[in-house]
């Protein structure tokens, strides 16, 4: 059996980087060891790793499935650390803690199985991950509330919600921490408690936080300040330290998606956009011309190829740096990252903005990435969180609008997304950053790419698949002035054959690592097929749209970027970024 074991996932560009590369026949001056720590890794070719070993290969290893760690594949960057949601309940989270219209009440047998769930968990009945945490306690119930207090006819409780509450409530309220029972039921209005107007929290921190609550448990919503103070209160939070079963968590839950089903206005999204700009202090000013801040979402890609990595390599071969900035894993798809990959490959993906900033002026390098981890840990200790309330916070819109490093030039951001209505929200942040130029970008899966596919009318809901829109700096008269800069905005459903590519089908990576990385390195070897074409086509439209300097025509810019695979200098500057961020101190 042909297989990559790997107990450390950022080992592994030891043996996957030359295999890729001599498939590619790619020559590369970097040194691999075929031996690491003591562990001899297998030489394979990457599309036959496999993510799942028999147990004969591991008795033969001397190995147990708990030590095995396939870096080729998404699901295993999720920290064996992170306790597992109980998923009975998560089920049930995904249909009551979303918004007013798309919200399903559960049937009175999945109540009655929910609460019992529940009922057990608190009780200590159910242990481990058939425990229900304190986190899933408070989305939960937050989402009931919302919805018995704001939410039309049609998604409030329904009868067999009803039913089973009124079942399980008598014994749940004697059994549930008091910061539960408050979340349930915070003014005593629903189920008649006591509990939930006399709770304050636990401390000083919490009081704030408690207060807050209130007005969004009652579907209101809170100032710009007040959200802010809440997030500044309670982050970073340390759910070990705190204890398992801290009421910061349930609090801490129910407050985000609370704010994420009352759907969050401008202010608030404002807030959590901003409200840790100086975590670290001042953001460091890299002296660059350009500079385009990438917001993928932080949560990945589970089906399709993932082409801002290789993007960024080809734009930094004409002048325009790229700041890209994510997460090694994050819920709820758990799906391929740039971290990933280049964790995979080995290059450094623990670096500060500082150092960021140094290989963004690097003449022969112009791009970098950056870990949330590194850049706002108080975001980054939400992860645990973010899996246990299942539905995105919002957290996962104002994420992808950061300027972590700025620079001394003109500076763009771009994002994705695929719910329509935050397409809007999201150019607004730009906007409050003071950018140039704005774009958002509605590609395969909400992430950035781009797909040279031709879709049909009804293959993607709300807005078609490659709409984007935005705002660029602009000199013309009709141009909107906000900050002190002129804007000029606009929005298209690129068609990529009206500029000569052919339609293909969006290569699949299905979670695959591995695959991702073979695909793009393929591409900027100059091999010709649907991944080059994406990554071509995404280049040239980017800076087209963000009106970079000589991307005015739209068939030069596409020019320039297959100009820059092919002479080779982008794949010389991909392998040069793995060497140079390791060389960071």
């Amino acid at each position: 059996m042909e297989v990559l074991l790997c107990p450390e996932p950022s080992l592994s560009i030891r043996i996957a980087v030359p295999c890729l590369l001599n498939r590619l026949n790619i020559r590369s001056s970097l040194r691999f060891p075929a031996e690491i720590g003591g562990r001899w890794i297998a030489r394979a070719r990457l599309p036959a790793v496999k993510a799942v070993i028999d147990s004969a290969t591991l008795d033969q290893l001397g190995m147990t499935e708990s030590e095995i760690r396939n870096p080729a594949v998404s699901s295993t960057y999720r920290s064996s650390k992170l306790p597992k949601p109980n998923l009975t309940v998560l089920e049930a989270q995904a249909r009551v803690c979303t918004g007013p219209e798309m919200t399903k009440p559960l049937s009175e047998e999945q109540a009655f199985k929910v609460f019992d769930t529940i009922l057990r968990s608190v009780r200590g009945e159910l242990k481990d991950e058939d425990r229900v945490s304190r986190a899933q306690l408070g989305a939960f119930f937050a989402g009931m509330t919302i919805r018995a207090n704001a939410f039309p006819e049609a998604t409030q409780w329904s009868e067999g919600e009803k039913r089973a509450i009124g079942t399980f409530w008598p014994q749940l309220v004697r059994a549930l921490p008091p910061d539960v029972v408050f979340i349930a039921d915070p003014e005593g209005s629903i189920m008649g408690s006591s509990i939930g107007p006399q709770f304050v929290g636990n401390d000083t921190t919490e009081m704030r936080l408690v207060g807050a609550l209130r007005e969004v448990l009652a579907g209101g919503h809170l100032g710009y300040e007040e959200v802010q103070g809440v997030l500044r209160d309670v982050l970073p939070l340390n759910v070990e330290e705190d204890g398992k079963d801290s009421s910061k968590e349930s609090l801490v839950s129910a407050f985000l998606i609370g704010q994420r089903v009352n759907r969050e206005t401008d202010r608030e999204l404002k807030a959590y956009c901003l409200a840790f700009d100086d975590e670290l202090g001042p953001p460091p000013v890299a002296d660059v011309r350009s500079l385009t801040h990438y917001g993928e979402p932080y949560d990945g890609n589970t089906r399709f190829f993932r082409s801002t990595l290789f993007v960024a390599a080809i734009r930094s071969c004409y002048g325009e740096s790229s700041l890209l900035h994510g997460v090694d894993w994050m819920p709820p798809k758990g799906g391929i990252t740039e971290e990933q990959m280049l964790k995979f490959m080995g290059a450094n993906t623990h670096l500060t903005p500082l150092q960021a900033k140094d290989l963004l002026e690097d003449k022969d390098l112009g791009f970098a990435y950056l870990s949330q981890r590194e850049a706002r840990p108080s975001l980054y200790s939400l992860i645990q969180v973010r899996e246990h309330i299942k539905k995105r916070p919002p957290l996962a819109t104002t994420e992808k609008v950061q300027q972590l490093v700025r620079a001394s030039g003109r500076e763009a951001v771009v994002a994705g997304f695929y719910h329509e209505g935050y397409e809007e929200p999201l150019l607004m942040l730009m906007r409050r950053r003071g950018v140039h130029s704005g774009l958002v970008v509605k590609g395969e899966e909400g992430a950035l790419s781009m797909t040279t596919r031709l879709k049909s009318g009804n293959a993607s809901k709300g807005l078609p698949v490659n709409y984007c829109s935005g705002f660029r700096s602009s000199t013309t008269a009709s141009a909107l002035e906000v900050d002190g800069v002129s804007r000029q905005s606009f929005s298209i459903v690129v068609d990529a054959k009206d500029y000569g590519f052919q339609s293909t089908d969006t290569p699949r990576t299905d979670r695959s690592v591995s695959k991702n990385i073979e695909l793009g390195l393929a591409a900027l070897h100059g091999q010709k097929g649907p991944a080059y074409d994406r990554i071509v086509l995404n280049a040239g439209m980017i800076d087209h749209l963000l009106g970079c300097d000589g991307a005015e025509d739209v068939h030069s810019a596409l020019d320039r970027a297959r100009e820059a695979i092919d002479s080779g200098r982008a794949l010389k500057r991909f392998l040069n970024y793995i060497k140079a961020s390791n060389k960071m101190k």
